[in-house]
Order: C-alpha cells, then sequence, then structure tokens
C-alpha cells in the first residue's frame, strides 16, 4: 500500500474535446477530397458578398511555404476573428499558425493581420456566430475555436 504522502501521478495530458474523430482511411479520403474541393472554394471564399467563409494565408512551419485555406471565419466581438477548430489542434493550418504566432485572413474582401492564436470554448466564440450556426456546430460537437487577435500596428506581423 503506497504511502500516504505520495502523490497519485500525473494525468494524461487532455485531448482536444471536439468531438469529430476519424481513423486512417477515413482522414485519408478527407484529405484527398480537400486537394480537389478547396481549390474550387478558394475562388468564392473571402469576397466581398461571401460572409460565410475567409482564407487564412499562412506559411508552413518545417518548409516556409505559403497556403490559402479556405475556413469559416467570423469577426469576433471583441475583436479579431474566430473560427471553429474542427479537427483539434492537430489541424496543419492551426499548428503552422501557432508557429509563426499570425497570419493574414482575407474576409469579405479585406485582408487582415491578425496574431496571437488562442484556443477558446464554445462560451466565449458563441457571440460570433448566428443563432442557426451555434446550433449546427454544437450538433456536430465542435467545443473549441480559435481567436486571433488584431495585430497592433508596427508589429513583425502586420508590417509582413
Amino acid at each position: 500500500m503506497p504511502a500516504a504522502s505520495e502523490e497519485p501521478a500525473a494525468a494524461p495530458p487532455r485531448a482536444g474535446s471536439n468531438a469529430i474523430r476519424f481513423g486512417p482511411h477515413a482522414r485519408r479520403l478527407i484529405r484527398a477530397v480537400t486537394r480537389v474541393v478547396n481549390p474550387l472554394v478558394l475562388r468564392i471564399a473571402g469576397r466581398r458578398h461571401m460572409p460565410i467563409v475567409g482564407i487564412v494565408h499562412h506559411r508552413g512551419r518545417k518548409t516556409g511555404r505559403p497556403y490559402a485555406t479556405p475556413l469559416g471565419v467570423r469577426p469576433a466581438a471583441g475583436g479579431g476573428f474566430v473560427m471553429p477548430l474542427t479537427f483539434s489542434e492537430a489541424a496543419s493550418w492551426y499548428q503552422n499558425i501557432r508557429a509563426a504566432g499570425w497570419c493574414v485572413i482575407t474576409y469579405r474582401g479585406a485582408d487582415h493581420t491578425v496574431a496571437g492564436p488562442k484556443v477558446v470554448d464554445r462560451a466565449k466564440a458563441g457571440p460570433a456566430y448566428p443563432r442557426y450556426e451555434r446550433l449546427a456546430l454544437r450538433l456536430i460537437g465542435i467545443d473549441e475555436f480559435v481567436w486571433l487577435n488584431d495585430a497592433p500596428t508596427g508589429s513583425a506581423a502586420s508590417a509582413a
């Protein structure tokens, strides 16, 4: 029997709380579909009359290659933008933004330099979304969102 002064083992790191979990075959299928669909979506995303989908411009953290990823972006009430972290913190676009600390979002025809990615819960991100989208996100189990604040003028991120 362990002594009373021993502390219990530390809990393993918490996995993301978003409900979408896919096996390796489904992930391969999603990647294949994404290679076809994303270029088509990029033609309309980020335009002035397209408030549903914005474009997140980021650089690969290992290659430095520029990427443009269409995502469901919304302006946040407190400034900056918020987007669902659909496939957990393992999403490449999120890891690239986190590594760089900033990115550029094209939303409704304008480019916005944003920085300081932070994972927030549904309660904090919810006011940025209309009621029907909040319901849809809840139904598919999205509980985590990425909040990016407007980059301060004169910072390295806004100068890039």
